[in-house]
């Protein structure tokens, strides 16, 4: 499911008053799939080197992903997958959030430490994996102005 960051499918922020809807409605989903427990951060680093350093201190090593495996070594790319688990609180991602919301990170997912349900935020909004259908539908009907107006709810 998706849900967009801002009325009117608006992509970005441009005054805090817009920061404060976008991570108002990151922070809403994100407290009702996974307030009281431990979350997973997961980031990627995309690069052309088999080994690459954290993007910061406090996130761990999780597998690197062989993404194009070309003969020639100067055309592979590999995507390295980093992780953190927190305890989940509303508003403790805001900064990782609002560079998101700004496309300077990408492709982050947050999940539950079973990984059942994750949560993929981008700029413009973020794509919502639910372990049931029944899920699904009740957190789309309790944020219906957030979904999209296009028929295939893109």
């Amino acid at each position: 499911m998706r849900f967009h960051s801002l009325p009117e499918s608006k992509r970005y922020a441009e005054d805090e008053s817009e920061y404060a809807v976008v991570l108002e409605r990151y922070n809403t989903v994100l407290h009702e799939l996974f307030a009281g427990g431990d979350v997973y951060v997961i980031a990627p680093v995309w690069t052309n080197e088999a080994e690459v350093s954290p993007p910061q201190s406090d996130v761990g090593y999780w597998q690197t992903l062989l993404m194009t495996d070309d003969p020639d070594p100067e055309f592979r790319t590999y995507c390295h997958l980093f992780a953190a688990r927190r305890p989940w609180r509303y508003g403790c991602l805001d900064e990782l959030l609002r560079d998101v919301a700004d496309d300077k990170v990408a492709g982050v997912l947050i999940t539950d430490t079973q990984m059942r349900r994750v949560y993929h935020p981008y700029d413009g909004g973020a794509d919502v994996f639910l372990a049931t259908p029944g899920e699904r539908d009740q957190a789309r009907d309790r944020h219906t102005d957030w979904l999209s107006s296009h028929p295939l709810g893109l």
